[in-house]
């Protein structure tokens, strides 16, 4: 009689970890071609569908406040300033990387608006690197069986992803990489 109530403890216990282990990820055996098919919240708490992108190019920016790289934002908003009938940038602050996005919402949109003047599209804040709670934004840009051919992961603040006007991924760049590089400009404009 023990045997058969440890099995069948077992067996629930592995069902209900299966359940709650699935509760927030993504099936990544069905390959989404296109990001048009996901959603996010603005740094106010709208929820936005990424079809509204479709036929633009789009940049996403994983950003943070207190990282060597911040004075991108600087970048980021020229590029949105000079090309945004071109291409949508689009901020996700994180502070998965040495706690350098501390701050709430409302804390990091007041210090995007203060210190850079920002203007573009600023989401509210997430986790983007690979763990439970990724989301899913993040897990289709690093997961090639979602977006054809990527696995990385931001690698620190100010990684670059790179979405063409079918809603492709087409590039990633990693933090160093300025928002004014040729790479970049050139993927605009063409």
């Amino acid at each position: 009689m023990k045997i058969i109530l440890i099995v069948l403890f077992i067996i629930g216990s592995s069902f209900i970890f299966a359940f709650l282990n699935n509760k927030n990820s993504i099936d990544v055996s069905d390959k989404s071609s296109s990001i048009y098919e996901y959603f996010a919240h603005t740094i106010d708490g709208e929820e936005i569908s990424f079809k509204q992108y479709k036929g633009k190019k789009i940049i996403i920016v994983n950003v943070a406040s207190k990282c060597g790289y911040t004075p991108q934002y600087n970048e980021l908003q020229q590029l949105h300033e000079q090309y945004n009938d071109q291409v949508e940038i689009i901020g996700f602050p994180s502070n998965d990387f040495l706690r350098q996005e501390p701050g709430k919402n409302s804390d990091i949109k007041k210090f995007c608006e203060t210190n850079y003047g920002i203007t573009f599209q600023m989401f509210e804040k997430i986790i983007v690197k690979k763990k439970k709670m990724q989301h899913p934004i993040y897990t289709w840009l690093s997961n090639e069986k979602l977006n054809g051919w990527n696995n990385k992961a931001p690698s620190w603040n100010f990684c670059k992803y790179l979405i063409n006007e079918k809603g492709e991924l087409f590039k990633y760049y990693s933090s160093s990489v300025s928002p004014l590089s040729e790479e970049i400009i050139n993927f605009i404009n063409n």
